[in-house]
Protein backbone atom coordinates (compact mmCIF):
# COMPACT_ATOMS: atom_id res chain seq x y z
CA UNK A 1 0.00 0.00 0.00
CA UNK A 2 1.43 3.48 -0.91
CA UNK A 3 2.24 5.91 1.60
CA UNK A 4 -1.30 7.72 2.71
CA UNK A 5 -1.79 10.94 4.42
CA UNK A 6 -2.80 10.65 7.57
CA UNK A 7 -5.30 13.84 8.62
CA UNK A 8 -5.18 15.19 12.27
CA UNK A 9 -7.88 17.95 12.24
CA UNK A 10 -11.61 17.84 12.82
CA UNK A 11 -12.31 19.32 9.13
CA UNK A 12 -15.40 21.63 10.74
CA UNK A 13 -15.48 25.26 11.40
CA UNK A 14 -13.77 25.35 15.01
CA UNK A 15 -15.55 28.96 16.03
CA UNK A 16 -18.76 26.96 16.06
CA UNK A 17 -17.81 24.03 17.25
CA UNK A 18 -20.32 23.29 19.81
CA UNK A 19 -18.05 24.01 23.05
CA UNK A 20 -18.19 27.66 22.56
CA UNK A 21 -21.95 27.87 22.97
CA UNK A 22 -22.97 29.52 25.84
CA UNK A 23 -24.90 27.22 27.60
CA UNK A 24 -22.30 24.43 26.58
CA UNK A 25 -21.59 21.66 29.41
CA UNK A 26 -18.09 20.51 29.56
CA UNK A 27 -17.69 16.96 30.10
CA UNK A 28 -15.95 15.79 33.05
CA UNK A 29 -14.40 12.53 34.70
CA UNK A 30 -16.96 10.59 36.90
CA UNK A 31 -14.13 9.93 39.80
CA UNK A 32 -16.41 7.96 41.96
CA UNK A 33 -17.13 5.62 38.87
CA UNK A 34 -13.94 2.60 39.12
CA UNK A 35 -12.77 1.26 35.74
CA UNK A 36 -15.57 -1.78 34.52
CA UNK A 37 -15.89 -3.61 31.41
CA UNK A 38 -17.21 -1.72 28.60
CA UNK A 39 -20.89 -3.17 27.73
CA UNK A 40 -20.90 -4.79 24.56
CA UNK A 41 -25.08 -4.64 23.93
CA UNK A 42 -25.80 -8.39 22.99
CA UNK A 43 -27.34 -9.84 19.79
CA UNK A 44 -30.74 -10.28 19.30
CA UNK A 45 -31.59 -13.38 18.64
CA UNK A 46 -34.32 -14.41 15.91
CA UNK A 47 -37.63 -15.96 16.91
CA UNK A 48 -37.60 -17.89 13.83
CA UNK A 49 -36.10 -18.41 10.61
CA UNK A 50 -38.15 -19.71 7.81
CA UNK A 51 -35.96 -19.83 4.45
CA UNK A 52 -35.40 -16.51 3.48
CA UNK A 53 -38.03 -15.46 6.05
CA UNK A 54 -36.58 -14.09 9.65
CA UNK A 55 -38.56 -13.17 12.30
CA UNK A 56 -37.63 -10.94 15.13
CA UNK A 57 -39.79 -9.49 18.82
CA UNK A 58 -38.29 -6.29 19.65
CA UNK A 59 -39.60 -4.50 22.93
CA UNK A 60 -39.39 -0.98 24.21
CA UNK A 61 -39.93 -1.46 27.86
CA UNK A 62 -38.37 0.07 31.15
CA UNK A 63 -35.79 -1.31 33.31
CA UNK A 64 -32.82 -0.86 35.69
CA UNK A 65 -29.19 -0.58 34.89
CA UNK A 66 -26.27 0.10 36.97
CA UNK A 67 -24.65 2.95 35.61
CA UNK A 68 -23.18 4.40 38.76
CA UNK A 69 -21.99 3.29 42.49
CA UNK A 70 -25.06 3.38 44.69
CA UNK A 71 -28.83 2.75 43.63
CA UNK A 72 -29.85 1.87 39.85
CA UNK A 73 -30.88 4.27 37.52
CA UNK A 74 -34.59 3.59 35.43
CA UNK A 75 -33.63 3.12 32.08
CA UNK A 76 -35.18 2.78 28.75
CA UNK A 77 -34.41 0.33 26.13
CA UNK A 78 -35.20 -1.79 23.14
CA UNK A 79 -35.61 -5.99 24.49
CA UNK A 80 -33.30 -4.86 27.41
CA UNK A 81 -33.11 -2.17 30.22
CA UNK A 82 -30.41 0.10 28.15
CA UNK A 83 -29.90 1.56 24.64
CA UNK A 84 -30.90 -1.98 23.15
CA UNK A 85 -30.03 -5.37 21.56
CA UNK A 86 -27.99 -4.86 18.70
CA UNK A 87 -29.70 -6.41 15.53
CA UNK A 88 -27.51 -8.13 12.45
CA UNK A 89 -29.43 -7.57 8.93
CA UNK A 90 -28.61 -9.13 5.80
CA UNK A 91 -29.13 -7.94 2.16
CA UNK A 92 -31.61 -9.84 -0.02
CA UNK A 93 -33.59 -11.26 3.62
CA UNK A 94 -36.82 -10.64 3.98
CA UNK A 95 -37.49 -9.73 7.91
CA UNK A 96 -40.31 -9.79 10.28
CA UNK A 97 -40.69 -7.29 12.70
CA UNK A 98 -43.00 -7.70 15.62
CA UNK A 99 -42.72 -4.24 17.72
CA UNK A 100 -43.94 -4.06 20.84
CA UNK A 101 -44.26 -0.99 23.22
CA UNK A 102 -44.19 -1.62 26.76
CA UNK A 103 -43.85 2.02 28.02
CA UNK A 104 -46.04 4.02 29.81
CA UNK A 105 -46.18 6.18 26.26
CA UNK A 106 -46.54 6.33 23.08
CA UNK A 107 -43.15 5.62 20.75
CA UNK A 108 -42.07 4.93 17.29
CA UNK A 109 -39.49 2.55 16.04
CA UNK A 110 -37.30 4.70 13.59
CA UNK A 111 -34.76 2.83 11.84
CA UNK A 112 -32.23 5.21 10.60
CA UNK A 113 -30.39 4.23 7.98
CA UNK A 114 -31.94 1.71 6.41
CA UNK A 115 -33.98 1.83 3.27
CA UNK A 116 -37.19 1.16 3.67
CA UNK A 117 -40.92 1.87 2.69
CA UNK A 118 -42.27 5.57 4.55
CA UNK A 119 -43.95 6.65 6.51
CA UNK A 120 -44.95 3.29 8.58
CA UNK A 121 -42.09 0.85 7.82
CA UNK A 122 -39.45 3.44 8.14
CA UNK A 123 -40.84 4.16 11.73
CA UNK A 124 -41.49 7.98 11.54
CA UNK A 125 -44.09 9.39 14.15
CA UNK A 126 -46.61 8.70 11.24
CA UNK A 127 -45.89 5.02 12.73
CA UNK A 128 -47.39 4.79 16.68
CA UNK A 129 -46.88 2.36 18.93
CA UNK A 130 -49.35 3.05 21.74
CA UNK A 131 -48.67 1.53 25.68
CA UNK A 132 -49.42 -2.26 25.75
CA UNK A 133 -49.89 -2.35 21.85
CA UNK A 134 -47.78 -3.49 19.04
CA UNK A 135 -47.10 -3.54 14.93
CA UNK A 136 -45.32 -5.51 12.69
CA UNK A 137 -43.61 -4.77 9.77
CA UNK A 138 -41.82 -6.66 7.24
CA UNK A 139 -39.16 -5.52 4.33
CA UNK A 140 -36.83 -6.78 2.46
CA UNK A 141 -33.02 -5.99 2.36
CA UNK A 142 -31.44 -4.33 -0.09
CA UNK A 143 -28.60 -1.89 0.89
CA UNK A 144 -25.13 -2.83 1.21
CA UNK A 145 -23.63 -3.06 4.38
CA UNK A 146 -23.34 -0.70 7.07
CA UNK A 147 -24.00 0.62 10.51
CA UNK A 148 -27.26 2.11 11.00
CA UNK A 149 -29.34 2.54 14.63
CA UNK A 150 -32.94 2.11 15.92
CA UNK A 151 -34.47 4.92 17.57
CA UNK A 152 -37.94 6.51 18.79
CA UNK A 153 -39.28 9.47 17.19
CA UNK A 154 -42.33 10.29 18.47
CA UNK A 155 -42.17 13.92 17.81
CA UNK A 156 -42.50 16.32 20.11
CA UNK A 157 -40.91 13.66 22.58
CA UNK A 158 -38.16 12.02 20.50
CA UNK A 159 -35.00 13.46 22.39
CA UNK A 160 -36.94 12.50 25.86
CA UNK A 161 -37.28 9.25 24.72
CA UNK A 162 -32.90 8.70 23.77
CA UNK A 163 -32.23 10.58 26.71
CA UNK A 164 -34.00 7.83 28.60
CA UNK A 165 -32.29 5.21 26.94
CA UNK A 166 -33.60 3.77 23.68
CA UNK A 167 -30.49 3.83 20.96
CA UNK A 168 -29.47 0.56 19.48
CA UNK A 169 -27.23 -0.41 16.99
CA UNK A 170 -28.29 -1.70 13.61
CA UNK A 171 -25.41 -3.88 11.74
CA UNK A 172 -25.94 -4.65 7.85
CA UNK A 173 -24.24 -7.25 6.37
CA UNK A 174 -23.67 -8.16 2.71
CA UNK A 175 -21.65 -10.52 0.66
CA UNK A 176 -19.39 -7.90 -1.32
CA UNK A 177 -18.34 -6.55 1.84
CA UNK A 178 -17.84 -9.76 3.71
CA UNK A 179 -14.82 -10.17 1.37
CA UNK A 180 -12.66 -7.24 2.33
CA UNK A 181 -10.15 -7.96 4.94
CA UNK A 182 -11.89 -6.08 7.93
CA UNK A 183 -12.53 -7.26 11.53
CA UNK A 184 -15.55 -8.83 11.88
CA UNK A 185 -15.97 -11.14 15.43
CA UNK A 186 -18.82 -9.55 16.72
CA UNK A 187 -17.94 -8.39 20.73
CA UNK A 188 -14.50 -9.77 20.20
CA UNK A 189 -12.82 -7.70 17.29
CA UNK A 190 -16.12 -5.84 16.28
CA UNK A 191 -17.82 -3.75 18.46
CA UNK A 192 -20.29 -0.93 18.51
CA UNK A 193 -19.31 2.43 20.37
CA UNK A 194 -22.49 4.69 21.23
CA UNK A 195 -21.47 7.39 22.62
CA UNK A 196 -24.02 9.34 24.70
CA UNK A 197 -23.54 12.33 27.47
CA UNK A 198 -26.04 12.48 30.89
CA UNK A 199 -26.20 14.15 33.79
CA UNK A 200 -27.26 12.19 37.14
CA UNK A 201 -29.44 13.30 39.90
CA UNK A 202 -29.23 11.03 42.38
CA UNK A 203 -28.47 8.93 40.17
CA UNK A 204 -31.35 8.98 38.47
CA UNK A 205 -32.50 11.04 34.91
CA UNK A 206 -34.18 13.77 34.83
CA UNK A 207 -34.60 15.47 31.43
CA UNK A 208 -36.73 18.15 32.23
CA UNK A 209 -33.97 19.50 34.77
CA UNK A 210 -31.51 19.55 32.55
CA UNK A 211 -33.15 20.34 28.88
CA UNK A 212 -32.03 23.13 26.63
CA UNK A 213 -34.22 23.67 23.66
CA UNK A 214 -30.68 24.23 22.08
CA UNK A 215 -29.73 20.75 22.32
CA UNK A 216 -29.59 18.77 25.76
CA UNK A 217 -26.11 18.56 27.12
CA UNK A 218 -25.08 15.90 30.35
CA UNK A 219 -21.91 15.90 32.14
CA UNK A 220 -20.94 12.46 31.99
CA UNK A 221 -19.79 10.40 28.82
CA UNK A 222 -21.39 6.90 28.46
CA UNK A 223 -19.91 4.29 26.32
CA UNK A 224 -22.47 1.71 25.48
CA UNK A 225 -24.37 3.11 28.72
CA UNK A 226 -20.85 2.49 30.87
CA UNK A 227 -18.84 5.43 32.28
CA UNK A 228 -15.55 4.83 32.43
CA UNK A 229 -15.97 1.49 30.37
CA UNK A 230 -12.60 -0.37 29.74
CA UNK A 231 -12.52 -2.96 26.79
CA UNK A 232 -10.20 -5.44 26.42
CA UNK A 233 -8.12 -5.88 23.47
CA UNK A 234 -7.17 -9.52 22.54
CA UNK A 235 -6.87 -9.16 18.60
CA UNK A 236 -3.99 -6.97 16.91
CA UNK A 237 -6.82 -5.08 15.13
CA UNK A 238 -10.37 -3.78 16.30
CA UNK A 239 -13.26 -2.31 13.98
CA UNK A 240 -14.91 0.05 16.31
CA UNK A 241 -18.63 1.15 14.72
CA UNK A 242 -18.82 4.55 15.86
CA UNK A 243 -22.25 6.31 16.53
CA UNK A 244 -22.59 9.79 17.46
CA UNK A 245 -26.37 8.82 19.49
CA UNK A 246 -26.08 12.41 21.85
CA UNK A 247 -28.93 14.78 21.71
CA UNK A 248 -26.72 17.50 21.06
CA UNK A 249 -22.96 16.67 21.53
CA UNK A 250 -20.15 17.01 19.04
CA UNK A 251 -17.49 14.07 19.62
CA UNK A 252 -14.00 15.06 19.10
CA UNK A 253 -12.01 11.92 19.35
CA UNK A 254 -8.58 10.76 19.11
CA UNK A 255 -6.56 8.77 21.52
CA UNK A 256 -4.13 10.12 24.34
CA UNK A 257 -1.05 8.83 22.48
CA UNK A 258 -2.32 10.33 19.33
CA UNK A 259 -2.53 6.50 18.23
CA UNK A 260 -3.45 6.22 13.83
CA UNK A 261 -6.46 4.62 13.09
CA UNK A 262 -8.49 4.05 9.70
CA UNK A 263 -11.89 5.14 8.97
CA UNK A 264 -13.19 2.16 6.32
CA UNK A 265 -16.96 3.30 6.12
CA UNK A 266 -19.31 5.87 7.03
CA UNK A 267 -22.96 6.58 7.29
CA UNK A 268 -23.94 4.41 4.16
CA UNK A 269 -21.30 1.68 4.43
CA UNK A 270 -17.99 1.14 2.95
CA UNK A 271 -15.76 4.22 2.09
CA UNK A 272 -14.16 3.98 -1.99
CA UNK A 273 -10.69 4.37 0.36
CA UNK A 274 -9.60 3.86 3.63
CA UNK A 275 -8.73 6.94 5.03
CA UNK A 276 -6.27 7.81 8.04
CA UNK A 277 -6.54 9.72 11.38
CA UNK A 278 -5.50 10.74 14.26
CA UNK A 279 -8.74 13.30 15.20
CA UNK A 280 -12.28 12.57 14.03
CA UNK A 281 -15.57 14.66 14.64
CA UNK A 282 -19.06 13.55 14.47
CA UNK A 283 -22.02 15.51 14.62
CA UNK A 284 -25.22 14.26 15.83
CA UNK A 285 -26.13 10.64 14.68
CA UNK A 286 -23.16 10.50 12.05
CA UNK A 287 -21.70 7.09 12.21
CA UNK A 288 -17.92 6.16 11.20
CA UNK A 289 -16.69 2.82 11.38
CA UNK A 290 -13.03 2.81 12.06
CA UNK A 291 -9.70 0.17 12.39
CA UNK A 292 -7.35 0.46 14.70
CA UNK A 293 -4.18 -1.82 14.84
CA UNK A 294 -2.43 -1.95 18.15
CA UNK A 295 -0.05 -3.84 16.51
CA UNK A 296 2.70 -1.15 18.31
CA UNK A 297 1.81 -1.83 21.89
CA UNK A 298 2.52 -4.77 24.38
CA UNK A 299 -0.27 -6.71 27.01
CA UNK A 300 -0.38 -4.26 30.15
CA UNK A 301 -1.05 -0.54 27.96
CA UNK A 302 -3.61 1.74 28.15
CA UNK A 303 -4.87 3.22 25.51
CA UNK A 304 -7.40 5.92 26.26
CA UNK A 305 -10.24 7.55 23.75
CA UNK A 306 -10.57 10.94 24.14
CA UNK A 307 -13.00 13.73 23.37
CA UNK A 308 -11.90 16.95 23.16
CA UNK A 309 -9.46 16.93 26.79
CA UNK A 310 -11.71 14.03 28.52
CA UNK A 311 -11.23 10.75 28.55
CA UNK A 312 -14.18 8.04 27.75
CA UNK A 313 -13.24 4.80 27.65
CA UNK A 314 -9.90 2.64 27.86
CA UNK A 315 -8.57 0.07 25.42
CA UNK A 316 -6.19 -2.72 27.82
CA UNK A 317 -4.12 -4.35 25.46
CA UNK A 318 -3.68 -8.18 26.16
CA UNK A 319 -2.31 -10.94 24.85
CA UNK A 320 -2.71 -11.10 20.97
CA UNK A 321 -1.53 -13.28 18.03
CA UNK A 322 0.60 -10.71 15.60
CA UNK A 323 -2.24 -10.11 12.10
CA UNK A 324 -0.34 -7.92 10.13
CA UNK A 325 -2.99 -6.84 7.19
CA UNK A 326 -2.80 -4.32 4.69
CA UNK A 327 -5.92 -2.87 3.64
CA UNK A 328 -6.52 -2.64 -0.32
CA UNK A 329 -6.38 0.84 -1.32
CA UNK A 330 -9.80 0.27 -3.51
CA UNK A 331 -12.67 -0.90 -1.48
CA UNK A 332 -15.88 -0.20 -3.24
CA UNK A 333 -16.90 1.41 -6.51
CA UNK A 334 -19.47 4.10 -5.98
CA UNK A 335 -20.15 5.65 -9.23
CA UNK A 336 -20.47 8.98 -9.57
CA UNK A 337 -23.89 10.69 -9.70
CA UNK A 338 -25.40 12.01 -13.08
CA UNK A 339 -28.22 14.07 -12.29
CA UNK A 340 -31.54 13.17 -13.83
CA UNK A 341 -32.35 15.46 -17.01
CA UNK A 342 -34.96 17.93 -16.32
CA UNK A 343 -34.89 17.65 -12.59
CA UNK A 344 -34.43 21.51 -10.96
CA UNK A 345 -31.64 21.65 -7.71
CA UNK A 346 -33.83 21.69 -4.53
CA UNK A 347 -32.71 24.44 -2.15
CA UNK A 348 -33.53 24.32 1.70
CA UNK A 349 -32.61 26.10 4.28
CA UNK A 350 -32.28 25.39 7.93
CA UNK A 351 -31.83 28.49 10.29
CA UNK A 352 -32.03 30.32 13.47
CA UNK A 353 -31.11 28.80 17.16
CA UNK A 354 -33.01 27.79 20.36
CA UNK A 355 -36.73 28.56 19.93
CA UNK A 356 -36.14 30.05 16.70
CA UNK A 357 -35.10 27.20 14.21
CA UNK A 358 -36.70 26.44 11.43
CA UNK A 359 -36.33 24.47 8.06
CA UNK A 360 -37.36 26.46 4.71
CA UNK A 361 -38.79 28.97 7.29
CA UNK A 362 -41.41 27.12 8.36
CA UNK A 363 -41.87 24.46 11.54
CA UNK A 364 -43.04 20.70 11.20
CA UNK A 365 -46.67 19.86 10.65
CA UNK A 366 -47.21 16.34 10.22
CA UNK A 367 -50.33 16.65 7.79
CA UNK A 368 -47.99 18.68 5.42
CA UNK A 369 -46.10 17.58 2.09
CA UNK A 370 -43.24 20.14 1.65
CA UNK A 371 -41.57 18.29 -1.71
CA UNK A 372 -41.94 15.42 -3.43
CA UNK A 373 -39.73 13.84 -5.69
CA UNK A 374 -40.06 10.93 -8.20
CA UNK A 375 -38.63 7.28 -7.01
CA UNK A 376 -35.24 6.51 -9.52
CA UNK A 377 -34.20 10.45 -10.36
CA UNK A 378 -31.09 11.94 -8.71
CA UNK A 379 -31.82 15.36 -7.89
CA UNK A 380 -29.15 17.92 -6.58
CA UNK A 381 -30.26 19.45 -2.91
CA UNK A 382 -28.44 22.64 -2.24
CA UNK A 383 -28.78 22.47 2.13
CA UNK A 384 -27.96 25.78 3.53
CA UNK A 385 -27.32 26.41 7.32
CA UNK A 386 -27.86 30.17 7.37
CA UNK A 387 -26.14 30.58 11.36
CA UNK A 388 -23.78 33.49 11.92
CA UNK A 389 -20.29 31.96 11.12
CA UNK A 390 -18.91 33.31 14.28
CA UNK A 391 -21.98 32.59 16.73
CA UNK A 392 -23.85 30.72 14.92
CA UNK A 393 -23.88 26.69 15.12
CA UNK A 394 -23.24 23.40 12.67
CA UNK A 395 -27.01 21.86 12.17
CA UNK A 396 -26.33 18.04 11.15
CA UNK A 397 -28.80 17.38 8.52
CA UNK A 398 -31.01 14.34 7.85
CA UNK A 399 -32.96 12.83 5.65
CA UNK A 400 -34.84 9.36 6.13
CA UNK A 401 -35.48 7.01 3.26
CA UNK A 402 -32.23 6.93 1.27
CA UNK A 403 -28.35 7.14 1.41
CA UNK A 404 -26.86 10.31 -0.65
CA UNK A 405 -23.74 11.80 -1.55
CA UNK A 406 -22.36 14.74 -0.33
CA UNK A 407 -20.79 16.45 -3.79
CA UNK A 408 -19.06 19.91 -2.10
CA UNK A 409 -18.86 22.26 0.22
CA UNK A 410 -19.51 26.07 -0.49
CA UNK A 411 -18.97 24.78 -4.18
CA UNK A 412 -15.14 23.24 -2.48
CA UNK A 413 -13.69 20.02 -2.16
CA UNK A 414 -15.80 17.72 0.67
CA UNK A 415 -13.87 16.47 3.51
CA UNK A 416 -11.65 13.49 2.91
CA UNK A 417 -13.90 10.99 4.54
CA UNK A 418 -17.32 12.16 3.01
CA UNK A 419 -16.69 10.49 -0.10
CA UNK A 420 -19.17 7.48 0.72
CA UNK A 421 -22.88 7.08 1.06
CA UNK A 422 -24.16 9.07 4.43
CA UNK A 423 -27.41 10.06 5.64
CA UNK A 424 -26.29 12.33 8.28
CA UNK A 425 -24.56 15.49 7.16
CA UNK A 426 -22.93 18.23 9.54
CA UNK A 427 -23.64 21.88 7.94
CA UNK A 428 -21.03 24.79 8.94
CA UNK A 429 -22.47 27.99 9.54
CA UNK A 430 -22.69 29.89 6.39
CA UNK A 431 -22.05 27.20 4.72
CA UNK A 432 -24.53 25.69 1.52
CA UNK A 433 -23.58 21.79 0.79
CA UNK A 434 -24.71 19.85 -2.11
CA UNK A 435 -26.16 16.74 -1.92
CA UNK A 436 -27.17 13.78 -4.58
CA UNK A 437 -30.33 12.53 -3.52
CA UNK A 438 -31.99 9.34 -4.90
CA UNK A 439 -34.78 7.69 -3.71
CA UNK A 440 -35.64 3.94 -4.56
CA UNK A 441 -38.67 2.98 -2.54
CA UNK A 442 -41.90 5.08 -2.43
CA UNK A 443 -43.23 7.12 0.86
CA UNK A 444 -43.30 9.54 2.96
CA UNK A 445 -40.29 10.61 4.77
CA UNK A 446 -38.65 13.30 7.29
CA UNK A 447 -36.03 15.16 6.58
CA UNK A 448 -34.48 17.35 9.46
CA UNK A 449 -31.81 18.89 12.00
CA UNK A 450 -30.46 15.74 14.34
CA UNK A 451 -30.03 17.55 16.93
CA UNK A 452 -33.20 16.19 19.12
CA UNK A 453 -34.30 19.19 20.46
CA UNK A 454 -34.21 21.43 17.53
CA UNK A 455 -36.11 18.10 15.81
CA UNK A 456 -38.71 18.22 18.34
CA UNK A 457 -38.98 21.80 18.14
CA UNK A 458 -40.29 21.59 14.45
CA UNK A 459 -36.91 22.11 12.15
CA UNK A 460 -38.54 19.25 10.36
CA UNK A 461 -40.36 19.02 6.97
CA UNK A 462 -41.72 15.79 5.19
CA UNK A 463 -40.60 14.50 1.91
CA UNK A 464 -43.06 12.26 -0.69
CA UNK A 465 -41.53 10.06 -2.89
CA UNK A 466 -43.61 8.93 -5.73
CA UNK A 467 -44.06 6.69 -8.17
CA UNK A 468 -45.78 8.69 -11.14
CA UNK A 469 -46.76 4.93 -12.19
CA UNK A 470 -48.39 3.39 -9.28
CA UNK A 471 -50.35 6.05 -6.54
CA UNK A 472 -49.79 5.38 -2.99
CA UNK A 473 -52.28 7.40 -0.41
CA UNK A 474 -50.97 7.97 3.06
CA UNK A 475 -53.23 8.59 6.32
CA UNK A 476 -50.84 11.68 7.46
CA UNK A 477 -51.86 11.66 11.10
CA UNK A 478 -51.90 15.10 13.35
CA UNK A 479 -49.58 15.35 16.02
CA UNK A 480 -52.58 14.92 18.32
CA UNK A 481 -53.99 12.07 16.64
CA UNK A 482 -50.42 10.55 17.38
CA UNK A 483 -50.75 11.10 21.14
CA UNK A 484 -54.47 10.88 21.60
CA UNK A 485 -55.42 8.11 18.71
CA UNK A 486 -59.52 8.17 17.52
CA UNK A 487 -61.60 6.08 19.26
CA UNK A 488 -62.64 3.14 16.66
Amino acid sequence: MSEKKVYNDYFFDEPIFDLHDAGYIPLETHEEVPDKPLNIPELLKPEKIDGNDVYYTLTAQEGETQILPGKKTKTWGYSTSLLGKTIVYKKGVHYHVHLVNKLPEVTTFHWHGLNVTGPIVDGGPHAPVYPGGSRDIDFTLDQQAQTDWLHPHPCPNTARQVYRGLAAAVVVTDEEESKLPFPRNYGVDDIPLILQDRNYHDNQLDYDADYDMDGTLGTYALVNGTVNGVFDVSTQRVRLRILNGANRREWRLHFDDEHEFTQIASDGGTLPEPVQFTRLMLTCAERAEVIVDFGDKKPGDIVTLMSDNIPIMKFRIGEYKRSDVELPEHLTTIPTPIPTKGTQIVHTVMSGMDDQVRLDGKLFDMQRIDKRQKIGDTVLWDVTNTNDMHQGMIHPFHMHGNQFLVLSRNGKEVYPNEHGWKDVVGVNAGETVRLAVKFTKFGVYMYHCHILEHEDTGMMAQIEAYDPNKEHKYHLISMEEMHHPKKE
